[in-house]
């Protein structure tokens, strides 16, 4: 009995392609690497994977998206702490004004 060599199956070549293009191989191949060049090794290998593709799969447009919230945010933060010194101010001066309970002649 002969054994013939089959080639590689279409739909695992397909398949392969595919993760290919999209990024996926290159980004795993990163991740292991980057496990692998780990000096200690986490306790929990799979953890490490999912938070290494976490940070992988954030996209630029992700990060730019955070960034101007953060420097939107800051904006409020400071326009808020600007307006509640104003506020502590009048607050203050209102406190300051004697209250001698009498009335006005």
């Amino acid at each position: 009995m002969a054994h013939y060599k089959q080639g590689p199956d279409p739909k695992r070549e397909q398949f392969r392609r595919y993760l290919e293009k999209a990024g996926v191989v290159d980004s795993l191949t990163s991740v292991l690497v980057s496990l692998y060049e780990q000096q200690e090794k986490p306790n929990n290998a799979l953890e490490f994977v999912k938070q290494q593709l976490g940070a992988v799969g954030q996209t630029s447009e992700d990060a730019e998206a955070l960034q101007q919230e953060v420097i939107n945010l800051r904006q409020k933060c400071a326009r808020l702490a600007g307006e509640n010194k104003e506020l502590k101010a009048k607050l203050q001066r209102y406190e300051s004004v004697p209250d001698d309970g009498g009335t006005a002649n």
